[in-house]
């Protein structure tokens, strides 16, 4: 839990009420309007963090199908990055290649134009777009990095993986939202995005272990959202 802070340190609990707490101790702030946007501080630096970091926790396998004759391919709603795509051609696993949409729309002008698929890209927020035009159904794997449920979207009691095990980092990063928000201090602000990037690292060092791992092994992630 986010503790109740004795002194302007660390966080040793992982509670949303605690985390509002100790941004308000810290910045001195207890405005009506900043009070109101501590979820607007907590969410933007998750999302800093989840695309600074990749943790095989966010980690998510779904199936669909490639239909015949339409070159796109619905985009889960929590979708953040690919680590692979797949299809199924003869009981075997054929995996595409992530290009961008301006190198499949070049390859591919001619959406009638059918094949087996090689290619896939980011069309739009909801739609991957697939080189060739699919000339079958195809059964399809994505495997992606995803966006966790917010700790913001649960009780105040609640808890999520980066609140648990990222407290340090989920405290910096709200607090330099925060500081930006109130056009604060330079010298706190950057001390404070210097301890974020501390943690960040700590936390990158724990979660993708790359220095006993390979890229082969662990997978990385094609980013087409930030």
């Amino acid at each position: 839990m986010f503790v109740s802070i004795k002194s302007k340190g660390e966080i040793t609990d992982d509670i949303q009420n605690e985390l509002k707490q100790a941004i308000q101790d810290f910045t001195e702030n207890t405005e009506t309007s900043f009070v109101n946007n501590l979820p607007v501080f907590i969410r933007a630096a998750e999302r800093r963090i989840l695309s600074l970091v990749d943790l095989e926790y966010f980690r998510k396998n779904v199936s669909g199908t490639m239909t015949s004759g339409d070159r796109f391919l619905a985009v889960p709603d929590d979708y953040l990055a690919s680590f692979s795509l797949s299809i199924e051609v003869s009981s075997s696993k054929v995996f595409l290649l992530q290009k961008d949409v301006n190198f499949i729309q070049e390859y591919n002008p001619n959406s009638a134009t059918t094949g087996e698929p090689i290619y896939y890209a980011i069309f739009d927020v909801d739609n991957f777009i697939i080189a060739p035009t699919p000339d079958a159904n195809y059964s399809s794997e994505l495997h992606y990095f995803f966006e966790p449920t917010s700790l913001t979207a649960g009780s105040d009691s609640g808890t999520t993986w980066l609140s648990t095990n990222a407290p340090n980092t989920m405290l910096y990063g709200s607090l330099v939202e925060a500081y930006t928000f109130m056009k604060g201090e330079n010298a706190l602000l950057t001390q404070y995005n210097s301890r974020f990037s501390e943690s960040l690292q700590r936390l990158k060092d724990l979660g993708e272990a790359r220095e006993n791992s390979d890229a082969y092994r662990i997978g990385l992630p094609r980013r087409a959202r930030t």
